[in-house]
């Protein structure tokens, strides 16, 4: 029987045990800290946060921009796949991603016609 096959499997499993473990372990090895009251302290970039109603509202151009960067992001994933095949698909597979590429095109100008990119 060839042990080979099972070789990944067994250096995921025991990644997957051993990972936790020293996590765990650099608990017990690590130098405690001093607790007070900086360290206590919440902050975020530098800027100490204070606690406020949850139901805070947010501009929504913070929206916007996260929606329009998902947007083109979940689009690139799709030119990895075209950029592999290439050489199968030929001319047919160059047009289909220009028409792609054309319709982000045309995307990112009504974005940017609409005002969605304009920080005020």
């Amino acid at each position: 029987m060839n042990y080979n096959f099972y070789l990944p499997l067994g250096v995921i499993l025991s990644l997957t045990v051993l990972i936790p473990f020293l996590f765990h372990l650099s608990r017990y090895i690590g130098e405690k800290s001093k607790q007070g009251l900086a360290i206590n302290q919440t902050y975020e970039s530098g800027i100490k946060k204070t606690y406020k109603d949850s139901f805070e509202r947010f501009n929504i151009k913070y929206y916007l921009v996260a929606i329009i960067f998902v947007l083109f992001d979940v689009e690139i994933l799709f030119m990895f796949p075209w950029a592999v095949t290439l050489r199968e698909t030929m001319l047919l597979g160059i047009v289909e991603m220009f028409s792609f590429m054309g319709l982000l095109l045309a995307g990112l100008i009504y974005i940017y016609k609409k005002g969605a990119l304009k920080w005020s």
